[in-house]
């Protein structure tokens, strides 16, 4: 064999154990580039997975830090909500830096005409406020302590002051003449006495006071044992059992009263209705309270108020008083409610004051949305108040021709707009509220009768609020009740300007002598008020 021969031989033996080399290393790089490629999706997994959660995070963030604003809102700041426009249609924007100069000689300028303009002072208006006429007066005449005989008289100089004398008892002693006639034939004999007119027979307290003692506690929000304290600042001293043995009597002579008026108050074709918690204490529930709930009706028409204490905030007690209602029924956003706008003969209204809420707290999340919307919202009650006086047809018409067409540009500017937030940001929350219940909030369009809100019926409620920073809580399920009736008569008083106390005494004396069918004008929405002056 020759030599280049045996060359081409060992080399053609060596190629195949550098091509399985070759091979092997190539499939080991495949195998590691595979690897790579796992890691490389892996970390761009969880990449994505650290910017979703640093994206919620971020949400959770602005979410607790919105809380904390609300919260120390609450704690400190104002309840209003009050909206004014940052935005002014007619400011342009500068884009310019306006000269230190030009500031200075502006500043120069002004001082000097401040100076030579006469300063206006403000004249505070003279003489004192004029005091009741129909007040009664007790005269003191003052005698000059010098000798004043051989002297002319000027006349008089009278000064006058509002006087005042604190609370004042007195027992009313009732004499009744007892008179016996002579023995007739058969030596009967008859008795002669005058009878005794006591509306409460059981009862020691005049209706007088026990009118006072509701007043001041569910008016004026004082209680009981704040006002047993007064008394003994009178020397007079009333037990504790005792004057809740008289509230109790109270409650239950003018019970019937009470049921009469949740018949014409529920009856009405248009309801506002809110629910309100109130803290009760319950037997069962040794050293705790039970957190029942106030149910309130509002008869716009009638200008009635109806409070119903339930033990809970389900769905039973609308159900109880709603069963046979038919017409307009305006709620807040309670998903109890939603069942009642889908039964036939029932139109639901919701509440613009509860979305208008939701739009006010998102100001601080997002301006420029919120803004927007609480700029239509403005020119929505602008018209209310403008028809606010004039008759169910004329505000019919007007809300039709002003009302409607900024209702359809909100509508349009929501469903636009909606793609450009979060459904959790407080500004989602506002947005979907509204688009969820659009229709229920044009539904008052439909009659001059309805009102844009639920205003009303939260105003109606917020001495239930103030009574409970004073009294706390009801002692029982039954005084709750009372707690209820009673301020659904003062609340509906409050109503139709009639004095409660007066109106309360005028009951008290007369509701025996009453007949069931006539029980109805003595509530005060039917009552004479010529008959309690």
């Amino acid at each position: 064999m020759k030599k280049g021969q045996e060359t081409y031989k060992k080399t053609s033996e060596k190629e195949p154990v550098l091509l399985g080399e070759i091979l092997a290393q190539n499939e080991m790089l495949s195998a590691e580039n595979k690897k790579l490629t796992v890691e490389k999706e892996n970390i761009i997994i969880e990449k994505e997975n650290i910017a979703a959660e640093k994206d919620r995070l971020e949400i959770e963030l602005a979410k607790l830090k919105y809380q904390v604003e609300q919260m120390k809102r609450m704690l400190f700041g104002s309840k209003r909500e009050r909206f004014v426009s940052k935005q002014d249609a007619n400011q342009l924007s500068l884009p310019f830096e306006i000269e230190e100069h030009k500031i200075e000689a502006a500043m120069v300028s002004n001082a000097q005409t401040l100076e030579s303009e006469p300063k206006k002072t403000t004249r505070k208006p003279t003489g004192r406020q004029q005091l009741p006429s129909h007040l009664p007066v007790v005269e003191t005449v003052l005698a000059p302590l010098e000798d004043v005989t051989g002297m002319v008289f000027l006349g008089n100089e009278i000064t006058e002051e509002l006087g005042f004398s604190p609370r004042r008892f007195f027992i009313n002693r009732i004499i009744r003449p007892k008179y016996i006639s002579n023995a007739d034939e058969n030596l009967a004999q008859k008795q002669v006495i005058a009878p005794l007119d006591r509306p409460i027979p059981k009862c020691i307290a005049s209706p007088e006071l026990l009118a006072n003692m509701a007043v001041e506690k569910y008016v004026f929000h004082i209680p009981i044992y704040r006002q047993l304290l007064q008394f003994k600042q009178n020397d007079v001293h009333i037990k504790s059992s005792t004057s809740d043995s008289w509230m109790s009597l109270l409650a239950k002579h003018i019970g019937p009263l009470y049921a009469v008026h949740r018949l014409y108050t529920l009856k009405n074709s248009y309801l506002q209705v809110d629910e309100s918690p109130i803290k009760v204490l319950d037997r069962d529930k040794p050293g705790a309270t039970h957190q029942g709930y106030m149910w309130v009706y509002r008869a716009p028409l009638q200008n009635a108020v109806y409070f119903d204490y339930n033990r809970g905030r389900g769905q039973v007690a609308p159900q109880k008083n709603l069963a046979e209602f038919k017409g307009y029924l305006q709620t807040d956003g309670y998903v109890v409610y939603d069942q009642f706008g889908k039964k036939t003969g029932i139109t639901q209204l919701s509440c613009w004051a509860h979305a208008r809420r939701y739009f006010e707290k998102a100001l601080s999340n997002d301006n420029g949305l919120a803004s927007a919307v609480m700029l239509m919202l403005q020119e929505l009650y602008a018209i209310e108040r403008k028809v606010k006086e004039m008759s169910s047809t004329e505000r019919y018409e007007i809300r039709l021709e002003e009302s409607l067409p900024v209702l359809n540009k909100m509508g349009k500017y929501l469903a636009e707009n909606r793609k450009f937030t979060l459904p959790s940001s407080p500004i989602g929350k506002a947005f979907e509220y509204c688009i969820a219940r659009w229709d229920n909030l044009l539904n008052y369009l439909k009659d001059g009768n309805l009102e844009i809100d639920n205003n009303q019926i939260e105003n109606s409620i917020r001495p239930l609020a103030l009574g409970r920073k004073n009294y706390l809580f009801a002692g029982s399920h039954e005084a709750a009740q009372n707690i209820a009736m009673y301020y659904s008569f003062f609340g509906t008083c409050k109503k139709h300007e009639i004095n409660p106390y007066k109106w309360l005494t005028y009951i008290i004396r007369n509701i025996n002598d009453t007949k069931t069918s006539q029980l109805k004008y003595l509530l005060p929405q039917f009552i004479d008020k010529k008959m309690i002056e």
